[in-house]
């Protein structure tokens, strides 16, 4: 084999040695995966008997291949030469073009012979191909007009630009396998009967994609069971839960159903006291002693009463309901009666001496237990 296929074999042996991303997947290929059509451009040049550049003419090419293995492929393709000879005025094709070829090759991807099995992403395709067919020369006359046996090598670069197009490029060697007296009568990889092509086109993937599959050991598989029982086992607890929920909502839906269905209950009491006593209660969020905004009315209701009546003073005692552990709810429950006599302190204007705060701890005074978040204030005159 000439010096020219050596040359494209060490080029292809380099590219291949790039290193590829590999997945760990094992591909299943079929009969409908892995087709592909193409459409080339480029040129062809013969590399004797006149200029390399002068003697330069347009070509394409077409092609269909198939996916036979991660590193093989096979397919067919035809090229065509754009008959120029005329502008020059040489002998010349009455056609459109003066030479084609249509063959089959083969394509083997470098990367995939040195890479483990396994199905893999790869950005750039780099591939050694190898083909014969059949070849022809439109030129008037008798001599010049001939058919004749082509064999091809050349590379295969591909380049993924997404899931459906690839871009190719494929410079290759042609050879002429007829000698130059005696056609068709021996075969001689030589370079006066040889061209050099250069092609670049996009290539579809119009078939199936070739399905992967990640392997599991037992092991694997039976940790995965694991946790889909355990999840299954969760998810019937969370539906108890829930169920609990509905019906104790359903039960607190009803009460404030009739609450509101029964007529109110007019209680009147008329106190005749010289000593006024009374209450008023500050409710509060869960952990907090922020007084919220409408809460603040019944602070402003103290103050007033105490502007009022100067000689009045007031108790202030902070509870905690049953939520968290109790070092925390006994300090909640003095940070909350403390908030109450800060806020009449400095919103109020109320004096300090007429003010007295103290945490009680968890409260227990209502049935309903987020009420026992509370400061009750205790006016005395």
């Amino acid at each position: 084999m000439s010096r020219f296929t050596t040359y494209l074999a060490a080029i292809a042996m380099a590219i291949g040695a790039m290193p590829v991303v590999a997945q760990e997947v094992v591909p299943q290929p079929g009969i409908g995966h892995g087709w592909s059509a193409g459409v080339t451009v480029g040129a062809t040049t013969p590399l004797s008997g006149g200029a390399f550049w002068g003697n330069m003419r347009p070509a394409a090419g077409l092609e269909i291949r198939k996916t036979v293995s991660r590193a093989f492929a096979l397919g067919i393709e035809g090229s065509w030469a754009v008959n120029t000879s005329s502008w020059r005025g040489a002998v010349h094709s009455s056609t459109a073009f003066d030479a084609s070829y249509v063959g089959a090759y083969g394509s083997i991807d470098i990367p995939a012979l040195f890479s483990k099995p396994g199905c893999r992403a790869r950005k750039v395709g780099v591939g050694l191909i190898a083909g014969a067919g059949w070849g022809h020369a439109y030129q008037s006359g008798a001599v010049l007009d001939r058919n004749f046996f082509a064999t091809k090598v050349g590379l295969d670069l591909k380049f993924c630009l997404n899931r459906a197009l690839s871009l190719l490029i494929r410079p290759s060697f042609l050879w002429d396998m007829s000698d130059a007296t005696t056609r068709q009568s021996s075969a001689a990889y030589s370079k006066r009967f040889s061209t050099f092509n250069f092609q670049a086109g996009l290539l579809y993937n119009f078939g199936r994609p070739i399905s992967c599959v990640r392997p599991y050991d037992q092991a694997q598989v039976d940790e995965l069971n694991s946790q889909i029982n355990g999840l299954r086992s969760r998810l019937t607890s969370v539906e108890a839960q829930l169920a609990e929920a509905t019906q104790l909502n359903d039960t607190l839906a009803a009460r404030l159903r009739r609450a509101a269905e029964a007529k109110p209950e007019i209680v009147r009491e008329v106190r005749v006291d010289n000593r006024l006593n009374t209450e008023c209660d500050v409710f509060f969020n869960i952990g907090s002693y922020t007084i919220t905004a409408s809460q603040m009315p019944n602070v402003e209701r103290i103050a007033s009463y105490m502007r009022s009546h100067p000689a009045s003073k007031v108790v202030i005692k902070g509870y905690a309901s049953r939520d968290g552990n109790l070092d925390f709810n006994l300090r909640l429950a003095q940070q909350r009666a403390d908030a109450v006599r800060h806020a009449l302190i400095s919103r109020y204007k109320i004096s300090a001496s007429r003010i007295q705060a103290k945490g009680q701890g968890i409260g227990d005074m209502f049935e309903e237990e987020s009420w026992n978040r509370v400061s009750i204030c205790t006016l005395e005159n």
